[in-house]
């Protein structure tokens, strides 16, 4: 899976918020709730890197065009979670995890969580 941009992922996140579906117009509506002032050109610019990208196809819909999401958030997330552990870590999940524990950004509530949803994944196996 591609690498996409910042700019392109606040617009998957709008068609993910709608679904996995939009409208031009509904995206560009979300854009100025959000105070985002880009330019036509510059949204069409980025949706179709994005279809380019394989991320999002389009839909004709009479005059309006419908962006359908072909990757999903999860499937997103865990390209990029795979990415990241790549590239700063080697792969290496342990010292991911020994990270978030030594620089208490995983609390200890959170790691219990997580054990126990370890522990329920591998019951179910």
């Amino acid at each position: 899976m591609q690498q996409i941009s910042e700019s392109e992922l606040i617009l998957m996140k709008i068609i993910w918020d709608h679904g996995g579906t939009a409208l031009y117009s509904t995206i560009m509506d979300t854009l100025e709730q959000f105070h985002n002032d880009w330019k036509k050109n510059t949204v069409l610019t980025l949706l179709s890197r994005l279809v380019g990208k394989k991320y999002l196809k389009t839909n004709k819909i009479g005059r309006r065009n419908e962006y359908v999401a072909l990757v999903s958030r999860q499937e997103h997330q865990t390209a990029q979670t795979h990415h990241f552990l790549d590239e700063v870590y080697d792969g290496n999940v342990k010292n991911l995890v020994s990270t978030l524990l030594q620089q208490e950004i995983l609390s200890s509530e959170e790691f219990t969580e997580i054990e126990h949803f370890w522990n329920n994944a591998n019951a179910k196996s």
